[in-house]
């Protein structure tokens, strides 16, 4: 089977960058978009674009039924999430598959089963990953989260099952503190997620966070190496980077996350994410099934597009290669530059009157962003990824330095401020990096 057409049912720089691959496949790109897209690069370079207009501008992203009409309406044989919105909604890709529309993505059961950390880290945990020690069913009792806690050891965490990027975790330093630390984040874990359920944790101090790029094709999987994502402001990630550890170790946890894969009939591409603690021991955290906002690191360094192999996994390709024909190559360096405050992490929404990106020899910008854009403040504030790739990382770190200075955003506030001081601080150049550092090193926020 070859797509013919697919909806990009995303916007900004992942729905240009999936464009630019469909129409290097030769397959027809599609788009929809609200009243805030409609000018934007991605509509404008589409094959065909949807008008999905809503009152609340997420629900252009997030409507199954209106997202599932404009497909249909526009012929379209597959639909590509992207990151976000509807990337990791079963529902979504059962509703697809009721309308013989392929999704590029896993199987709804898949997505279900990783979207339970309780169930994900079981699963994964039975294929041989390492875990932390932790609770194997919802907690609801702060004595019985108590008692737990003693048997691991404290500190621990209390993590919400249906949850990610860091919302309402809590950290618990000693016994009288869980009631109220599990009630705060049950609370947050039924606002954001619709679902109170919680587990509990060993909290593993001094941690890297470091994830693994897989490719499955419902049968076996293959990994691309590891990206080191530490440098983070409120549980996300700000500076990408990678490789980052040794051969032996890389291919020890790569052989890890192929298994774990394989075990749950992956396709698709997917991210195994880790925690690393002082001692070098890896624990499991989570896995994400879609494409990740730093899959242009893997791709500097390894020279596969990750989107396109994504695709053809969609299409009922086999993996087109082996293991033994990844390798990698030099070092690369990702710096989201967001439309914030590079002091206190506030959106900074507002028209772009200038706007210059640099490039040359090892350097890539991924940006939906151009002079006259107008940054709306109801999404994500993702404004350009900025990557470059050197030999070594003391030669990448030197041309991101020059590919930050080149670049001029005027109009509103952005981090690159924040990533040019980083790539000057002595910690960071002695890769001296836990996911405490930027709390660690407030004199960056200026």
């Amino acid at each position: 089977m070859t797509f013919k057409r697919v909806l990009i049912a995303n916007r900004g720089e992942i729905a240009l960058r999936i464009l630019r691959t469909l129409r290097d496949m030769g397959i027809e790109a599609a788009i929809i978009h609200g009243r805030e897209d409609r000018l934007s690069l991605p509509v404008r370079l589409a094959d065909v674009a949807y008008a999905n207009n809503k009152t609340n501008p997420l629900d252009t992203y997030l409507d199954i039924e209106s997202v599932i009409t404009a497909a249909k309406e526009m012929g379209c044989d597959a639909v590509h999430p992207g990151y976000g919105f509807l990337a990791e909604n079963a529902t979504f890709v059962r509703r697809l598959q009721e309308e013989g529309i392929t999704f590029i993505g896993p199987s709804a059961d898949v997505i279900t089963l990783l979207g339970d950390k309780i169930e994900a880290r079981a699963a994964m945990e039975a294929a041989g990953l390492p875990t932390a020690k932790g609770s194997s069913e919802p907690i609801s009792d702060a004595g019985v989260a108590s008692v737990l806690a003693e048997e691991i050891g404290y500190p621990v965490i209390i993590k919400a099952a249906a949850g990610g990027g860091g919302i309402g975790m809590q950290i618990v330093e000693q016994s009288s503190e869980f009631e109220s630390a599990l009630r705060l984040c049950q609370s947050r874990a039924k606002s954001a997620f619709g679902d109170e359920r919680v587990f509990v944790e060993k909290y593993i101090q001094g941690a890297q966070h470091i994830e693994f790029q897989v490719l499955g094709d419902g049968k076996k999987a293959i990994h691309f190496g590891e990206r080191f994502c530490s440098i983070q402001r409120r549980h996300q990630k700000l500076v990408e980077e990678g490789p980052w550890l040794d051969d032996a170790k890389r291919q020890e946890i790569g052989d890890m996350v192929c298994r774990g894969a394989e075990s749950v009939g992956y396709k698709g591409l997917a991210t195994f994410e880790f925690l690393r603690d002082a001692k070098g021991d890896f624990y499991f955290l989570e896995v994400n099934p879609r494409v990740q906002v730093e899959h242009t690191v893997t791709e500097m360094i390894t020279g596969h597009n990750l989107v396109e192999l994504g695709i053809r996994v969609a299409q009922g390709e086999a993996l087109p290669f082996g293991q033994e024909d990844v390798t990698w190559n030099g070092h690369a360096i990702q710096c989201r530059l967001n439309a914030e405050d590079p002091r206190k992490f506030i959106p900074s929404p507002g028209r772009l009157w200038e706007c210059h990106f640099p490039s040359g020899y090892g350097v890539r910008v991924d940006t939906h962003a151009h002079p006259g854009y107008e940054m709306p403040g109801c999404f994500d504030s993702l404004l350009a990824k900025l990557l470059v790739w050197g030999r070594d990382r003391d030669d990448a770190v030197r041309r991101m330095r020059t590919a930050l200075d080149e670049t001029m955003i005027t109009g509103v506030e952005h981090l690159i401020p924040l990533h040019r001081r980083i790539m000057d601080e002595q910690d960071f150049l002695d890769r001296n990096i836990t996911i405490q550092y930027i709390d660690m090193h407030q004199e960056l926020l200026g």
